[in-house]
């Protein structure tokens, strides 16, 4: 699976695809929505949709397709072969969410909560079919949040089209349970080659399995906290596991606001308020000789007492 394109820059969403097989744009279509990636607090949420013509269902079952939590990692790299393989009735597609991407939706003032931006990334891939031309007729979706709900959105959304949300529909459905496979070698893939854009040195890559109560997960999480700027955009600094960390192991930062001066509330604190970094004359506690932090860089910003 290549994914150069979400390599070039793993800050932002992605979206991959195979080619359209020509008998899906002329047969009635069956399609499965299935994601990988929902819980972990490291690496990206990926979402992928798996579809073929409705008379190759039989065909796709004997690819021995299954529910990728039940597979080896070897198992999944084998099946997605075949699916691609099978690129003259199977076509695939992903949306790949980066942590970044996950973790601002989440922060943003208009509340966007994990399942509004699920249900988008669904809703996306599907519209996505049906503007390559897919004559889609069914669609099997394992659920995100109260099943009725989701399946009356998407039928209103896609009106003709035969809408079904089952809980561990993965496990009911071969094209879900295909779709499950693609989305999670996609991210299996992008979490082993995720390219740091911070200057970290020689990466500990043993991040556990990435879910906030995996011991190695959270004794990476602590070991790559920035005291000042946080964590590396791999982390979903939106999660509770990465806030609390943040909250109780970085340096406090103090804003004004309309009840109390910033620089008196750092003062009474005992810590530097945050209008001290950009004050002509910094404070002796902030002087130092190491190189400017990327943050910095990468905006042009300069201390104001060399201009």
């Amino acid at each position: 699976m290549d994914l150069s394109d979400f390599e070039a820059d793993n800050s932002v969403s992605c979206r991959l695809s195979s080619s359209i097989p020509d008998v899906c744009k002329t047969a009635d279509c069956c399609l499965g929505i299935d994601e990988a990636g929902r819980g972990p607090v490291l690496g990206p949420m990926v979402y992928g949709i798996c579809f073929c013509p409705v008379s190759k269902k039989e065909d796709l079952k004997n690819l021995k397709v299954a529910d990728s939590k039940t597979l080896t990692e070897a198992e999944r790299e084998n099946l997605f072969l075949k699916l691609d393989e099978s690129k003259g009735f199977v076509g695939w597609a992903l949306q790949i969410l980066s942590p970044n991407t996950i973790s601002t939706s989440m922060l943003q003032r208009t509340k966007y909560n994990l399942n509004a931006l699920s249900h988008d990334a669904a809703i996306g891939l599907v519209q996505y079919t049906l503007d390559c031309g897919v004559q889609l007729k069914e669609v099997f979706v394992d659920t995100v949040g109260p099943a009725e709900k989701y399946q009356e959105k998407l039928s209103q959304r896609f009106p003709g089209v035969e809408v079904t949300v089952r809980p561990k529909a993965d496990s009911l459905f071969p094209i879900v349970s295909a779709a499950s496979i693609c989305a999670k070698v996609a991210r299996d893939h992008a979490v082993k080659s995720w390219k740091f854009a911070e200057d970290l040195g020689e990466v500990d890559t043993d991040y556990g399995s990435g879910y906030p109560n995996d011991p190695k997960t959270k004794s990476w999480l602590l070991k790559y906290l920035d005291p000042v700027f946080g964590y590396p955009q791999f982390v979903r600094f939106s999660w509770s596991t990465a806030r609390t960390l943040t909250d109780s192991k970085a340096v406090p930062v103090h804003w004004d606001d309309d009840e109390e001066d910033g620089e008196k509330s750092g003062a009474r604190q005992n810590n530097t308020s945050m209008l001290s970094y950009f004050s002509r004359s910094k404070p002796s506690e902030l002087t130092h000789t190491r190189d400017t932090h990327r943050f910095f860089t990468e905006r042009k910003l300069q201390s104001i007492n060399t201009l």
